[in-house]
């Protein structure tokens, strides 16, 4: 009976926002995950994530072995600390030090970057490849907010990415880049991966794949897939605040080696760029936003809150949990409605509500204190009604079953108003967030999230309805107010 195939896993999966003065630390990547070995297993065993397809097939196939060298992970934030950043990719390289491996499976976002590096990932995959030789495949999963440095053809056999926005996917795009891998390895035959940059910066705003310009593609690389030697198609988008030069859209194509996709590749470009202007956004501000919920909540139509969604400053495109423009225009405008504003980021304040106790009475100073030229403080006196330590486990369709640390956090209320303030800056993506804080939402008239997208995806079913605003903040829709100095100014105008 011939030996399995011996798999090395690795993860490095983090966004980067360039412009967020708040750096992404090693201590962030351990507290959201940081897992190896035996333990890695145990960790994303179940959970809608590619590690989790990993574990899947570990259990179910016979003829693999599969070693899990550091899998790591940590919120989308400012850049990483050059330092940082090395000591994880020399933790993912010892981890894979010391055997030879049949094939090699990489779970990255694509759009990280550090202090001292345009593509960090591309670095690691550098260092990979070196290490394992030039024979043996290298799959890697990415997100669909990858920067791809083209020279990525060249470190790697085979890619995927999320087909879905929301990222509901996570699991099915572990299993697409392992799937791949394996057959490979099975048949002998190796796949090899073709890039092409499409020049366009869409937005992530338009990218929901229910419908619109992405649904559209993702069904042309479903229809791709059922070619003969094709293996998988995915659309990239780049993510539109990292400064980097491979912040451009792209299409993936693994394919079968004898199979040259190039002619299909050419298609595939040409309906993306032939979608270009349906990626542009505009939002309305925040009292427009609170005027179209008042009329819906008059009516009486409907269950649950109305959403307003402030994109500008929603920590899964790097924002900081800090502006305080949608708070201001509900004092102005909305304060009759019961309320959840959903959140502002400041260890200092949960600190004190911690020490003080639930039941006390605190004077605060909420937002404004990171990117005060986006709002200044806004003062409250509230009542400390709930105190957490800030873990969960998600119960929604994104990153469903994985375990959930933000740190210590503080419900105040105030009137109508109740504010939840966090110990880190952690997107509310998942409905166990609520149930985390007491939160009903059928009590509840208005959701005041700093988010977008992702929220959709565990929210969407309980709530009546959902307006994207945008309030002054770090990651606007407006490309020309963001200082890049990498992203071509030309892919920025067009946008």
């Amino acid at each position: 009976m011939p030996r399995p195939f011996k798999i090395a896993v690795a993860r490095l999966w983090h966004e980067a926002h360039s412009f967020t003065p708040v750096q992404t630390r090693l201590a962030d990547f351990q507290r959201k995950e940081w897992q190896s070995g035996p333990a890695a297993a145990d960790f994303y065993r179940g959970t809608n994530t590619e590690i989790g397809a990993v574990v899947d097939l570990m259990e179910s196939e016979t003829d693999i072995e599969v070693f899990f060298s550091l899998c790591t992970a940590a919120p989308p934030g400012g850049l990483v600390p050059q330092g940082d950043m090395q000591q994880i990719h020399d933790a993912i390289l010892s981890g894979l030090q010391g055997d030879i491996w049949d094939g090699v499976y990489i779970s990255l976002h694509g759009a990280s970057l550090s202090t001292d590096a345009l593509s960090p990932d591309t670095d690691l995959l550098r260092r990979i490849r070196a290490l394992v030789g030039p024979e043996v495949p290298i799959a890697v999963s990415f997100d669909m907010h990858a920067c791809i440095n083209p020279e990525l053809a060249d470190l790697v056999q085979i890619l995927s990415g999320y087909h879905s926005y929301p990222h509901t996917d996570m699991r099915d795009t572990g299993h697409r880049a392992m799937g791949m891998l394996l057959r490979s390895l099975r048949s002998g035959v190796p796949a090899r991966l073709h890039l092409r940059p499409v020049p366009m910066l869409p937005l992530s705003h338009m990218m929901r794949t229910e419908s619109g310009p992405m649904a559209e593609l993702t069904e042309f690389a479903r229809e791709a897939t059922r070619q003969p030697g094709i293996e998988d198609v995915t659309f990239f988008a780049s993510f539109t605040y990292a400064d980097t030069p491979f912040a451009t859209a792209m299409v993936a194509v693994t394919a079968l080696e004898g199979h040259d996709p190039a002619r299909r590749l050419d298609a595939l470009a040409a309906a993306y760029l032939e979608r270009r202007s349906r990626f542009r956004a505009t939002f309305i501000r925040c009292a427009e936003g609170l005027a179209r919920a008042e009329a819906l909540l008059a009516d009486g139509v409907g269950e649950g809150p109305v959403a307003l969604i402030d994109t500008a400053d929603n920590p899964l495109s790097g924002g900081v949990g800090d502006t305080t423009g949608l708070l201001r225009d509900w004092l102005d405008l909305a304060a009759h409605r019961r309320t959840v504003f959903c959140f502002f980021h400041d260890p200092e304040l949960v600190a004190r509500c911690h020490a003080l106790g639930e039941g006390h009475v605190i004077d605060a100073q909420l937002g404004g204190r990171v990117l005060p030229e986006h709002g200044a403080p806004v003062p409250l006196r509230a009542r400390i009604l709930r105190l957490t330590d800030g873990r969960f486990r998600n119960r929604g369709p994104m990153e469903n079953g994985i375990a959930v640390d933000i740190g210590r956090t503080a419900v105040l209320e105030a009137g109508n108003l109740r504010v939840v303030i966090a110990e880190t800056c952690q997107s509310a993506n998942d409905p166990a967030w609520c149930d985390l804080h007491g939160i009903d939402l059928s009590e509840v008239e208005l959701f005041l999230v700093k988010a977008k997208n992702h929220f959709r995806a565990g929210f969407a079913p309980l709530c009546r309805a959902m307006i994207d605003i945008e309030a002054p903040g770090p990651a606007p829709a407006d490309l020309r107010l963001v200082p890049f100095r990498h992203v071509p100014r030309v892919l920025i105008a067009q946008e």
